[in-house]
Parts: structure tokens; C-alpha cells; sequence
């Protein structure tokens, strides 16, 4: 089959066009950098002709009141495009929970992802992921102060991205789901745990001080981020670690 990935160069998107084309299909990456501009339309059509699936992997830029903007201008551009060029699948990667933290922007946009693509005129498929380990470092440099580091007890079940890109090239070359995949790490951790063993294990000698206030999770109630039911990954966050 033929594979349209979108934002084909990034951290998912680049290993999801390697294992699609190691599986003997062709998947072609589109980005920024070969010409093709979500927002603006340009270069989509030519994207996307061709193609018996899209897989859309772009991501608003910044995390704020302005990412729905970004979400519902790309999904119109990319539905109209894949429509007219035939496309029988779309598939997207959002988060597990997004709809359940209607207290962060980002996660509003990324629900708002979903519902424009299930209203749209192609067979879809969600995979909603939990948070990727290679976020961590981000995570931590948020609530950062000198020696110490600020982050609430918020459950996370962290996914390696290579599990993540497994996924979605596994769902992509599927018949469409018309509906959501979960997939999860094999493991819950409360934030600030995650803190420590990740300072400790990269030899950082900064203190995780457990603060329900700090940082992006720090709206998240409860167990929402996380699901065990899910499709679990085997990758664990230790073997990742080292």
C-alpha cells in the first residue's frame, strides 16, 4: 500500500515511514521541509495523491488557547485533500484521556482533533497513547528552580516512541478502525516517582519536591492519563533508561 505520512519527519513520524517501508510498503514523509504546509494548504493535494492511507502526525506548535485553531484549520485542509484524492483511511495519534482534562487547551484541541476526523468523509482510525518516555526531560525542566524540581503525584504509564510508531504502522496498514486503539506503557508511575528514578538513574543529584500545583499535569485529576487496559507496549521505563 501506499502511505501519506504527514509530519513524516519527526520524532513518531519518521520511524513509523521506516517500518512501513521495511514492511514492504511505500511511505512517503511530508513535512514543513518538503513543501507541504497543513495550515496553508500547500502542497496537500499533490501529498496525498495516490495514496491509500494518510497518516496525519502533525502537532500544533505550541500547547496553547492557540493549538484548536491549528488542529481544526489542519484536519479541514488534510480531509479535504484526502477526500479528493480518494484516500480510504485517515489514521491520527492522540492521547489517552485527552477528553477528560477539559482544563488544559491542549487537550481540548487534541479532542477536538478527534471529533473533526470521526465527522469527516474518510474511514478513520485514533491511536490514543499514553505520555512518551522521551518526555521526560521536558517535564522536568518545566518546574525546574536551581536544585530542585517541582512535580505533582499525577499517574503517567510512559510509552517509548518506538512502541508508539509500532502502533500506529500496525493500525495504518489495517482496515480502518472507525474508532479509538489505546495504547499504554507496561507500567504506572506517579509523576514525581518518575522524577526521582529518572534523576537518579542520569546521575542528577537535583530533589523532586511533590507539589500538586507544579507544572502542566498538575490539572489532571485522578487516573485519566493512564489505562491498563489498553494495548500494552513491552518496552519498561528502566530498560529504556539505560
Amino acid at each position: 500500500m501506499k502511505f501519506a505520512v504527514i509530519g513524516g519527519t519527526g520524532l513518531i513520524g519518521s520511524q513509523v515511514v521506516k517500518k512501513l517501508n521495511a514492511a514492504g510498503h511505500e511511505a512517503v514523509p511530508h513535512s514543513q521541509s518538503t513543501g507541504v504546509d497543513v495550515i496553508s494548504g500547500q502542497g496537500l493535494d499533490e501529498a496525498v495523491a495516490g495514496a491509500d492511507v494518510v497518516v496525519n502526525l502533525t502537532n500544533s506548535p505550541t500547547f496553547d488557547e492557540a493549538s484548536p485553531a491549528f488542529f481544526r484549520t489542519s484536519m479541514d485542509n488534510l480531509l479535504a485533500a484526502a477526500d479528493k484524492g480518494g484516500v480510504g483511511h485517515f489514521v491520527i495519534l492522540s492521547i489517552v484521556g485527552t477528553d477528560r482534562v477539559p482544563e488544559l487547551d491542549y487537550y481540548r484541541a487534541k479532542t477536538l482533533q478527534e471529533n473533526i476526523l470521526a465527522a469527516g468523509p474518510v474511514p478513520y482510525s485514533i491511536v490514543r497513547a499514553t505520555q512518551f518516555m522521551e518526555f521526560m526531560d521536558a517535564v522536568l525542566s518545566w518546574t525546574a528552580d536551581g536544585d530542585t524540581v517541582r512535580l505533582p503525584a499525577t499517574p503517567i504509564q510512559p510509552i517509548a516512541a518506538e512502541d508508539v510508531a509500532d502502533a500506529v504502522a500496525e493500525v495504518a496498514a489495517g482496515a480502518p478502525l472507525n474508532g479509538i486503539r489505546n495504547i499504554g506503557g507496561p507500567e504506572v508511575f506517579n509523576l514525581d516517582e518518575l522524577g526521582r528514578i529518572t534523576l537518579s538513574r542520569k546521575g542528577d543529584d537535583r530533589t523532586v519536591v511533590t507539589d500538586p500545583t507544579a507544572g502542566m499535569f498538575a490539572a489532571v485529576e485522578g487516573d485519566v492519563l493512564t489505562d491498563m487496559d489498553a494495548h500494552l507496549a513491552p518496552t519498561h521505563y528502566a530498560d529504556w533508561l539505560s
